[in-house]
């Protein structure tokens, strides 16, 4: 019991009772020496604080301070049994219970000048006794008594939070220049083929200008000129509707194709055969095409159409490459939440596509990504930015647990009031002797420099503090889940 946590509204700020009051119970400075936390200081020492302080009583299941109450005061158990609880999800969770004469609480950090909130409650779960010192007096004590203890108090008080600070701003800079470069990979592939496939489309354009100069020059006569372009547009819409070959069919329709065309007297008919085969034209097709044109125009017209075929595919890519783009544009964006409020309302599962979007250049190949999604869930109200950051942290903690092989689960669902979001992985599992430590600020089990401790830390007080919501782990070798509990029903954006 020797951290603080919020004050009780009932508990004098002072060691003065009111004018006309009874006067308060003191120690005597013998008394005061008894406490293993004061039993090191000298005469003059044990005088002013016996004179600082006082004793008060609590009866059974009374609080003796209240977590978000100011830290007010600083209690020493003298009798009696309390527990100190914090507030999680709007359920109170014990952290530690204590008899032990001269176990402390409440405003512990006065010292440091930290003049806020107290940190957790205290109850009394039998009739107890404290010495309660005003937080004021607490912090003159030792701040006047212990000078170098001090400086190195606030050296490392301030120190950490620094640290915290600045390595917590450099995890984040590393890990939006990693999910960058794979989003620079995942963009660079659908613009190269779109850049691609422009510069064939210019070239088939131009051979489709020259053929149709061919075609005019067998003056093919207006009847079956009207006849091509409807083949024209026929071959256009069986393009767009062709569906994928086996290779095995791909290579028979081909085969059968290169044989008419050759049987036609068309030259190298077997470098038209994969196009036409590609827009989902057969020989049947083409034997109507004989039909309407005649022997004599048959190979302008073919190679005219093959060439239709072409452009509408390579038109059909550059769609296809802009779309692609359009999509990492957009889920960069729903990942950033830019030009979005900080806190909205949501789709989780918008938020987790977002996120596996940018993940997916880090994904190795042996690893299987899977998505168990429950639909029927609300959206909810939510700092979306700092989910995503929840959900990049836990993913890129299971794919290194995984080592390259596995299967990355992540699942939704709900629970009561709660909507839930599971990260699942395969690797080895969290050893047990470690397991209570994984949202220490700091704490990691990987290599020197590759992790700085703080994404699950950071993880827990965006979904915890900010959300008022709760995460848990469950592992065994071959299946470890994080587990994120999120209410459904904030109606307005929680404190800090």
């Amino acid at each position: 019991m020797t951290t603080g946590g919020p004050t009780t509204g009932n508990m004098p700020a002072t060691g003065d009772e009111p004018a006309g009051g009874p006067a308060p119970q003191r120690l005597a400075p013998e008394e005061v020496r008894t406490l293993f936390l004061f039993e090191s200081l000298d005469a003059e020492q044990l005088a002013w604080l016996a004179e600082q302080g006082r004793v008060e009583r609590r009866e059974a299941g009374a609080v003796v301070y209240a977590e978000g109450d100011p830290a007010e005061c600083f209690f020493v158990l003298l009798d009696g049994t309390v527990r100190l609880c914090r507030t999680v999800h709007g359920d109170q969770v014990e952290i530690s219970r204590t008899s032990q004469r001269g176990a402390y609480g409440g405003a512990t950090q006065a010292y440091l000048g930290d003049d806020g909130q107290y940190r957790n409650s205290m109850w009394a779960l039998t009739d107890a006794e404290f010495f309660v010192l005003p937080a004021e007096k607490f912090a003159h004590a030792v701040r006047s008594w212990f000078p170098m203890a001090m400086h190195l108090l606030e050296g490392m008080f301030v120190g950490m939070r620094e640290t915290q600070t600045l390595v917590g701003e450099r995890e984040r800079l590393l890990a939006l220049g990693s999910l960058s470069a794979g989003l620079t990979h995942e963009l660079n592939n659908p613009a190269s083929a779109a850049v691609r496939a422009t510069s064939n489309l210019r070239e088939r354009v131009a051979a489709m200008r020259h053929k149709l100069a061919g075609i005019a020059d067998g003056q093919i006569d207006s009847r079956r000129l009207h006849a091509l372009v409807a083949l024209q547009d026929e071959a256009v819409e069986r393009a767009a509707k062709a569906r994928p070959l086996t290779p095995m069919e791909t290579s028979d329709a081909e085969d059968e194709l290169t044989d008419w065309l050759d049987d036609q007297g068309l030259a190298a008919g077997w470098e038209l055969a994969p196009m036409l085969v590609s827009g989902g034209l057969d020989v049947d097709w083409l034997n109507r095409v004989r039909a309407a044109v005649g022997a004599e125009d048959l190979e302008p017209a073919v190679r005219w159409l093959t060439y239709t075929v072409d452009t509408e595919l390579l038109m059909r890519e550059i769609a296809d490459a802009a779309i692609r783009i359009s999509t990492l544009v957009g889920a960069a964006k729903q990942y950033s939440q830019l030009d979005r409020a900080p806190y909205q309302v949501v789709d989780v599962h918008e938020l987790l596509d977002a996120t596996l979007v940018m993940f997916k250049a880090k994904v190795p190949a042996g690893v299987r990504v899977v998505r168990e999604y429950d639909r029927s869930l609300p959206s909810i109200p939510a700092y979306a930015a700092e989910l995503n950051q929840v959900w990049s942290n836990l993913i890129d903690n299971a794919l290194g647990a995984m080592g390259g092989e596995g299967t990355l689960t992540v699942r939704t669902g709900r629970l009561d009031d709660q909507l839930i979001v599971e990260i699942a992985d395969t690797g080895p599992g969290i050893p047990p002797e470690i397991r209570p430590r994984i949202f220490e600020p700091f704490f990691t089990t990987k290599p020197v420099g590759e992790g700085t401790g703080l994404g699950l830390d950071i993880s827990y007080r965006i979904v915890v503090n900010k959300h008022h919501g709760d995460v848990r782990v469950t592992s065994a070798p071959g299946n470890t889940v994080f587990r994120v509990l999120l209410p459904t029903d904030l109606e307005a954006p929680p404190a800090g």
